[in-house]
């Protein structure tokens, strides 16, 4: 009988240039999403979300950098339309621009990106994706040691080698990732994406892997139910969150509490280490970031939907809570639509 909701395929390609550290952890990190955080925490049982799969041009095993011994499951020749390909990193030298071999793989990575694949790159695996012309007129980054690499073997690519995660493409169907260990970076991307942003904050958490740039704050959740006994700070946390979108949050509380506007913020930050305004504006970022991830309305009028008729006032706030802008949130965090 096939799986109620089966787990969704990443092939994970490999190579005797492979780097095996970044292989297999990308294999341990993606196979537990979905499972690891609630056998930890004692929480009900999860179900896998994604299946990492190992893919090469062949399936005879073989080893990869410093003799890690790699057994592919499947060929390039038998997948057809998968939707995510992963190119971990590889050991090149820097003038390694990969143009002598792996023609048919070439090929392979623009077909299928051709047929809606969506692919992701960690640290030199993105020479390769520039090798088969997929980077052509994109902008892409790898670690900093083949910027020289790319400005003489591949042009045509708008390489940069500061940012940690590079989205080519408006649609985010290629992603490349900077550094050595950028694979965590990329690992917690693909996690956001496709499972969901609350199970890649729980890897994060788990694996205790981090941004290399913003950190954890696109992942976050700001609000945090902080178990207390004032049932007044109660009462005004259960008004703040049933009128997220009130123009005056904090007279709404105090005027729901019935205790002065003074005793009201020095109970609530004493009981849930938040002051009361920053409570609300958390609820209203929370509601913002959801909006972003799932809705292409303007920034603006979601802006002005959660409360805050200042745009610019908006942008300043919810990059002070995230870390992005709203527009580099809503790239990073872009719903995968299906063809």
């Amino acid at each position: 009988m096939p799986e109620e909701n089966p787990p969704l395929d990443a092939f994970i390609l490999c190579l005797p240039e492979s780097a095996g550290s970044a292989l297999y952890g990308m294999v341990d990190v993606l196979s537990v999403t979905g499972t690891l955080w609630n056998e930890l925490t004692g929480e009900a049982p999860g179900a896998p979300l994604i299946r990492p799969r190992l893919v090469s041009v062949r399936r005879t095993p073989f080893t990869c950098g410093h003799g890690i011994p790699v057994h592919p499951e499947v060929t390039i020749g038998e997948v057809e339309r998968p939707e995510i390909v992963i190119v971990p990193e590889m050991w090149l030298a820097p003038d390694d621009a990969m143009s002598d071999r792996y023609a048919d793989l070439k090929d392979w990575l623009r077909r299928v990106h051709a047929d809606g694949a969506i692919i992701y790159s960690a640290c030199s695996g993105s020479v390769l994706l520039a090798a088969s012309g997929l980077l052509d007129g994109r902008e892409a980054t790898s670690h900093w040691g083949y910027a020289d690499l790319f400005r003489r073997a591949f042009p045509s690519v708008r390489f940069d080698p500061a940012p940690t995660l590079c989205v080519g493409d408006p649609a985010g169907r290629i992603v490349t990732a900077g550094g050595t260990s950028s694979w965590h970076d990329l690992a917690i991307h693909i996690i956001a994406r496709h499972a969901s942003p609350g199970e890649a904050l729980q890897i994060a958490k788990v694996y205790l892997m981090k941004w290399h740039t913003e950190g954890q704050l696109p992942f976050a959740s700001l609000v945090r139910r902080v178990p207390h006994a004032d049932s007044v700070v109660r009462q005004a946390e259960a008004w703040l969150t049933e009128n997220p979108t009130s123009r005056n949050p904090v007279a709404g509380a105090v005027e729901a509490c019935g205790i002065p506007e003074r005793s009201l913020k020095r109970r609530f930050k004493a009981a849930t280490g938040t002051a009361l305004i920053t409570y609300s504006q958390n609820l209203r970022i929370e509601r913002a970031k959801r909006a972003l991830e799932s809705e292409p309305r303007p920034i603006d009028e979601i802006a002005s939907e959660i409360g805050y008729e200042n745009p610019a006032f908006f942008r300043r706030l919810f990059k002070r809570c995230t870390g992005l802008t709203p527009g580099a949130y809503r790239k990073l965090f872009r719903p995968i639509l299906q063809a």
